[in-house]
């Protein structure tokens, strides 16, 4: 069976509610996923209950939770930020955020106020599972896959974060084999800040090079 992350099993991250009101009304693929799902489940092949717990899982517990302690840590602990980037595979293992990965290798770039990284996956939607949860439906999206590339300034800009013109940006693309998460810049104001408080700072969209970290007000 392949692995959980593995495109084929693409649920779309369509499994939506009926509470989302005010919404834009669901594509055709969300449509026909849950079609798909409720079929299933009229048959008694799967649980709902079941796919709401794995879907919550990879979004509040495996996923962006995982990848927040490891950027915390890394922001307090020279030693292991040296560690996550010379092989960031062994040190999430360190923290006990292993799940997802099942072999592939987990690269981690450091933003600094030099360089900024973004991260694509050019042919499908190959992502680190294991420490940022859930891909987001812009992620899997063709424009983002492509304009990454091509302008990855104006995408950014798109998001909201302006990169200056002497910061370089570097898109990395994501493989089957290889997987990267961002660790972006510790906000000022953090000195002497627990990893818990640091952690809560850390979104899923810095660590895949969208966006930064919280304003340390944000927090407050």
């Amino acid at each position: 069976m392949p692995p959980p992350d593995d495109h084929r099993h693409d649920r779309g991250h369509s499994h939506d509610h009926d509470h989302d009101h005010g919404q834009a009304p669901p594509s055709d693929m969300a449509l026909r996923v849950k079609a798909l799902e409720s079929l299933l489940a009229e048959k008694g092949l799967v649980d709902p209950a079941a796919l709401d717990a794995i879907i919550d899982t990879y979004e509040h517990k495996v996923g962006p939770r995982n990848g927040a302690r490891v950027v915390a840590r890394a922001w307090t602990d020279p030693a292991f930020r040296q560690r996550l980037l010379a092989d960031a595979t062994a040190a999430i293992i360190e923290l006990g955020c292993d799940g997802g990965l099942e072999g592939r290798f987990l690269v981690a770039l450091e933003n600094t106020p030099e360089v900024h990284n973004l991260v694509v996956c050019t042919l499908c939607s190959c992502y680190p599972w294991a420490v940022l949860g859930l891909p987001p439906v812009w992620y899997k999206s063709p424009p983002y896959r492509s304009r990454a590339v091509i302008d990855p300034r104006g995408v950014l800009a798109e998001f909201g974060l302006r990169i200056p013109d002497e910061v370089e940006v570097r898109v990395w693309d994501s493989t089957a084999e290889v997987r990267y998460m961002v660790v972006p810049e510790r906000p000022a104001g953090t000195e002497g800040w627990t990893e818990e408080a640091l952690a809560a700072l850390v979104t899923r969209d810095s660590m895949i090079g969208v966006g930064r970290g919280l304003a340390p007000e944000a927090a407050a």
